[in-house]
């Protein structure tokens, strides 16, 4: 790729689409070449080494860590304690970091050394880009991080790769560390003062992972948007709910900017009912003293309160977008170095309590959309609130029909999208809540906000299929009203239907499933629609 092309690392300006074009689109990486970006890296480390010469204590390169910080070292082992602190912290456990977000976070720990207060040489910066260059990934165990004095045990994992220790993958292909600087022609660093130090304590497990899990978050949204208009066809709705006066007397941005969305998505569409044709089709009562309406004008919770529930998710990625930002352009290890006074400052900026509560947030706006999702699901496919549909949305068969009566159409659907929605809400107890004391009660206030973040992620993952169930639903609902009556939707059902046919007879539906969860996992799906409501 290019250079013009290449996400620039200056500690400064990374936003959450350059480490998603890093981490999924292929991008390279460089560090900048602005005047003052290297220079102020190897201030820091000039001052370092002068306070390390003068016999200063300096805290993790002269002196233990942690609860150890009381027991200093000679200047000239120095380096030799990064090597094993690096080795120290190589005892995580758990599934491995899947290798999207491992990209994620070795360029967020890039991008945060480069902001030139951690003492290390413009050269760990530079290798680090390497591997992701090369498309050599770290192997990193997900557990292990209570996201306080940092992401020390993950972070050990970059570290060690940077040693050419311990392993990495490549094209799917997990080798050892030795064998990638072999391929990439460089030898692996050996650790200066403060380097090892450096690459362990930060937030950069739970920034990587929280970058992307927000743009993930933010498509999910919009796809709950589109699963709301396509219930509304869906179900002959009354879209009044969705007009501007309503969303302007209660005016929460994201609950407007659902509902924009959804009104653009209904535009020509022939199924929808506006409020005063509900009304109009119910008619006066007369001089009758009671009587039961013939037609229904107003539609369920799950329809009509639509855009507010999906609106605390897209107000929720507002801000904290603005936290994670902030975080991924941070010096956020320990010590840091004042360049200017001369001075190493110990301090807490590894705690990523910023980053546990966005992501304990966003697990709850998202699971509560997941939760919605499945509402609006058992509309669809109950005859008895589904305004004419057949029973699971099962294909219309004549009664002489030698097959009818065997088929149970979106009958299990409904039980895999219940079970989807109920294990993204069972993980929304908050992990900034369970904070433990530990390391000899050194580390006696901690964020959790690694697994806050890894926890988002797997309810985002598991809402994406619950969006993809809808759909297939909600396309197969269009059907049995006659798809050419849609609106703007009509876009989305043609995707859906070039790689899942209408469900005529019973089938296994897993394969349509994860097919349509990758197209919106990928953002394949929302390409070319909404464009304009949803800028």
């Amino acid at each position: 790729m290019a250079d013009a092309q290449a996400v620039t690392v200056d500690g400064e300006s990374l936003t959450l689409e350059d480490v998603m074009a890093v981490a999924r689109g292929g991008a390279r990486a460089q560090l900048s070449d602005a005047p003052g970006v290297r220079e102020r890296i190897e201030e820091a480390r000039r001052l370092n080494q002068e306070l390390v010469g003068e016999g200063v204590p300096v805290y993790g390169v002269t002196t233990g860590v942690g609860d150890s910080v009381g027991r200093q070292i000679a200047p000239d082992r120095a380096a030799l304690l990064q090597m094993y602190l690096i080795r120290l912290n190589g005892c995580g456990t758990g599934p491995t970091l899947p290798t999207d977000f491992a990209r994620a976070v070795t360029l967020v720990r890039a991008n945060c050394l480069a902001k030139g207060y951690s003492a290390v040489r413009p050269v760990l910066v530079e290798r680090l880009l390497d591997l992701l260059n090369h498309e050599y990934v770290p192997v990193i165990p997900e557990q292990g991080s209570v996201g306080a004095s940092g992401d020390l045990i993950p972070g050990s994992y970059i570290g060690a790769a940077l040693m050419g220790e311990r392993k990495v993958s490549h094209a799917g292909e997990v080798m050892p560390a030795a064998r990638a600087w072999e391929a990439i022609g460089k030898q692996p660093l050996t650790l200066e003062a403060k380097e090892g130090l450096a690459l362990l304590n930060g937030t950069h497990l739970m920034s990587g992972i929280a970058a992307l899990n927000l743009l993930d978050a933010e498509r999910v949204a919009r796809v709950a948007d589109i699963c709301t208009a396509m219930l509304c066809e869906a179900l002959t709705g009354i879209v009044s709910a969705f007009q501007p006066f309503i969303m302007d007397v209660k005016p929460h941005p994201g609950s407007q900017r659902s509902a924009a969305a959804i009104r653009a998505l209904l535009e020509s569409s022939q199924l929808v009912r506006a409020y005063h044709r509900a009304i109009a089709e119910a008619g006066t009562i007369g001089d009758q003293g009671y009587r039961e309406l013939p037609v229904r004008i107003q539609d369920n919770y799950s329809l009509r309160c639509a855009p507010q529930c999906i609106g605390v998710l897209y107000d929720t990625l507002d801000w904290a977008r603005r936290w994670v930002t902030i975080e991924i352009n941070s010096a956020n290890d320990n010590p840091l170095y004042d360049i200017e006074n001369r001075q190493v400052i110990s301090g807490g900026n590894f705690a990523g309590f910023h980053v546990a509560l966005a992501m304990d947030s966003l697990k709850t706006a998202v699971a509560s959309v997941g939760d919605l999702l499945d509402r609006q699901f058992a509309l669809l496919v109950d005859e008895k609130f589904n305004n004419g549909l057949t029973p699971n949305l099962i294909a219309r068969l004549p009664d002489d029909h030698p097959e009818k009566g065997l088929f149970h159409g979106f009958k299990t659907m409904q039980l895999a999208i219940s079970a989807l929605a109920a294990e993204a809400l069972s993980k929304c107890m908050p992990m900034t809540v369970f904070s433990r004391s530990t390391e000899a009660h050194n580390q006696d206030k901690v964020s959790m906000g690694s697994i806050a973040a890894r926890q988002a992620r797997d309810v985002i993952e598991m809402v994406e299929r619950c969006c993809a169930i809808h759909l297939l639903a909600a396309c197969q609902a269009a059907d049995l009203r006659g798809a050419d009556k849609l609106g703007r939707t009509r876009v989305i059902y043609e995707r859906i239907r070039a790689i899942s046919p209408f469900v005529e007879r019973d089938r296994e539906l897993e394969e349509d499933i994860y097919a349509v969860a990758e197209m919106i996992h990928s953002g394949a799906l929302l390409e070319g629609v909404m464009g304009d409501e949803q800028s």
